[in-house]
């Protein structure tokens, strides 16, 4: 019997988790973790490369704790933890900057982005996050990476950083792969169906966040953008229905030509009715077991607390290896 290959993912404790970072991630994790050997990291060194408010950051750690654990991730199959909580991810964070070249680090397009919008106040911290992704991925001998077009190239970075210090040094690090979920890994934001949906944005229209209640639920489908055609038919050149119609697809489990059948006639306003309803059906489980969870504090912290002593003696090997083909100790 093959061994099964380890996925490592992470998601930041930082604005509000919403319905693409469900559809694209939250749930192929949750399906994954019977085929794989699952690493699930909340990774908030990786938050505070921008400031955070440090009573938010640790309320952000438990409600993006809870919302994983309420979302199906289970500690019997998988592991999650708190990024912060195993020192080794800073301390091979360093040992990767002296292998890195600037330029590498300096091609980032999301650092280049980033950037622009923050101009003199973008921190060292966030031009380094790509090497603290390394760390994060190396670490634990990881063989895929689910992630969104937008950080594949963080991920190539890691694999060329793997392969250079194998090639100095011997071979340390396994090479990583990237995998992009064919669906749902890019939902657009309802009110800009151009841009990405994004947990930062502060449009309030702009995402359906996974606690919304019903009726914000309503509200921001009800005025989400469309186009002036009247069928409701799947054609990326309108990206607001066909938006629309992909977070459709992926709640209701129906094919496409099935939702474009039971549309045929109807206008937008029917559809967007229906589309609140099976998005607010689909979250309710989740937001049921949520706040379940949000009531034993206790609970979710022991989970992670022995999440991290699980991967930990991983981590710890990986640095000893590392360090001990340097002559570093």
């Amino acid at each position: 019997m093959s061994k099964k290959k380890r996925v490592f993912s992470g998601i930041q404790p930082t604005g509000n988790i919403h319905i693409g970072n469900y559809l694209g991630a939250i749930r192929p994790w949750v399906q994954g973790q019977t085929d794989s050997d699952n690493i699930f990291c909340i990774v908030d060194l990786h938050a505070i490369t921008v400031y955070q408010n440090p009573k938010v950051l640790k309320e952000k750690i438990m409600e993006v704790a809870s919302i994983l654990l309420a979302a199906g991730i289970d500690p019997r199959l998988s592991v999650l933890f708190v990024q912060s909580h195993i020192s080794a991810h800073s301390e091979l964070t360093w040992i990767l900057n002296c292998l890195i070249p600037t330029g590498w680090m300096q091609r980032m397009t999301q650092f280049k982005e980033k950037s622009k919008r923050q101009k003199e106040k973008v921190s060292v911290g966030l031009f380094d996050y790509p090497a603290l992704m390394a760390a994060d991925i190396l670490l634990y001998n990881t063989d895929i990476v689910p992630v969104g077009e937008d950080q594949k190239q963080h991920v190539e970075l890691t694999r060329d950083v793997a392969q250079r210090f194998n090639s100095l040094y011997g071979k340390t690090f396994k090479i990583p792969e990237a995998v992009i979920p064919e669906s749902g890994a890019r939902i657009m934001a309802l009110d800009n169906p151009e841009q990405k949906m994004s947990k930062s944005e502060k449009r309030k229209n702009n995402a359906i966040n996974l606690l919304d209640s019903p009726d914000v639920i309503r509200s921001k489908i009800m005025k989400a953008t469309t186009d002036s055609k009247r069928d409701i038919v799947f054609d990326e050149s309108r990206p607001g229905i066909f938006n629309l119609l992909v977070i459709y697809e992926l709640f209701s489990n129906l094919n496409r030509q099935e939702i474009e059948e039971r549309f045929k006639g109807k206008g937008y306003a029917d559809f967007k009715k229906e589309l609140a309803e099976v998005i607010i059906e689909g979250l309710r489980p989740l937001q049921s077991r949520y706040k379940k969870l949000r009531s034993n504090p206790d609970y979710v912290n022991s989970l992670l607390k022995d999440g991290a002593s699980r991967v930990r003696p991983i981590a710890e090997e990986t640095l000893r290896k590392v360090k001990d083909r340097l002559g570093l100790g």
